[in-house]
């Protein structure tokens, strides 16, 4: 009697394994954020990169537009799309937000100083936990909203010039 018992539990226990395994099969394991776009963020909560200030919605929607880029100093790519941004700093419709995203302050100055500072405002986000809010999982990621706070597109790596040319496309219709 208790050898078919063990035998019934080890039959169950493998039954539920390749169960699982077929579920597991059948979902998307890429991590996509194109649902994102439409949405309104909300519960804006960064720290200023120098002022003893928070960053809030209130903040984002004073501007007709605005570029949040998360980026670091020990990120390649970010050197990358910095002389775009600079370009991008330039349309007088949209704000640069730079989010320093897991960094030392001092190298994020000192990579500022030496590549040119893109950004009309700064924010830190030293443990990466408000990054989260964004759907960002990598840097530099950037996402285009409007003053209503809704996401018009999300950007993943860096910003690109065919990317700054759609920017500019979007913030100058009329």
């Amino acid at each position: 009697m208790q050898k078919k018992i063990i035998k019934l539990s080890i039959l169950l226990f493998i039954i539920f394994v390749i169960g699982v395994f077929f579920i597991s099969l059948n979902k998307n394991s890429i991590y996509d954020t194109k649902g994102l776009v439409g949405q309104k963020i909300t519960n804006v909560q960064l720290d200023h990169f120098s002022k003893n200030k928070i960053i809030t919605e209130k903040d984002l929607s004073e501007n007709q537009f605005t570029l949040i880029n998360f980026w670091a100093s020990w990120c390649g790519p970010c050197r990358d799309e910095n002389s775009v941004l600079l370009e991008l700093n330039e349309e007088k419709k949209l704000k640069i937000l730079g989010v320093n995203f897991k960094d030392n302050k001092k190298n994020a100055q000192n990579f500022l100083l030496e590549l040119g500072n893109p950004y009309d405002d700064l924010a830190e986000d030293s443990l990466g936990k408000q990054s989260i809010n964004f759907g960002i999982y990598g840097i530099p990621e950037s996402i285009l909203i409007n003053k209503n706070l809704i996401i018009i597109k999300k950007f993943i790596g860096p910003i690109s010039h065919s990317d700054n040319e759609y920017i500019r496309s979007v913030i100058n219709k009329k």
